[in-house]
């Protein structure tokens, strides 16, 4: 397993609040690594890219389809975009070369999830990821 697929699984998973992350490079635009069963489509990749490039008022109005779901955004600026459909959710954080994505699920607090989200960005930022 990878250093940062181990980031992923401890940083994330272990706080058992988030369900399922991922990191996808920015360059290139691809999966680099996911938590097992997380599989997130190049058309999901896509739309996450497009949110940030997009003006974040614009992503904010229009919310976000990931993973075959319409997700109404909470929070979109330069480097964070949360959105949620009924009792799931989404959190991306944008670093230099990675957004990183974790999910959650009914019964899971979103504020865990977005807190340990947020740190793993601010960590990968600080290392120059």
């Amino acid at each position: 397993m990878s250093h940062l697929q181990n980031l992923l699984l401890d940083t994330l998973l272990g706080t058992k609040h988030v369900d399922s992350a991922a990191l996808i490079k920015l360059q290139g635009q691809s999966l680099c690594v996911a938590s097992p069963g997380f599989s997130v489509m190049p058309s999901d990749v896509r739309t996450l890219v497009d949110g940030f490039a997009k003006n974040p008022l614009k992503t904010r109005r229009e919310g976000l389809y990931f993973k075959e779901k319409d997700y109404k955004c909470v929070r979109a600026d330069d480097y964070s975009l949360y959105a949620k459909s009924e009792n799931t959710g989404v959190v991306v954080v944008k670093t230099h070369l990675y957004l990183l994505v974790a999910t959650y699920t009914e019964g899971m607090y979103p504020s865990v999830c977005v807190e340990a989200t947020e740190k793993l960005g601010e960590y990968l930022r600080r290392k120059g990821n």
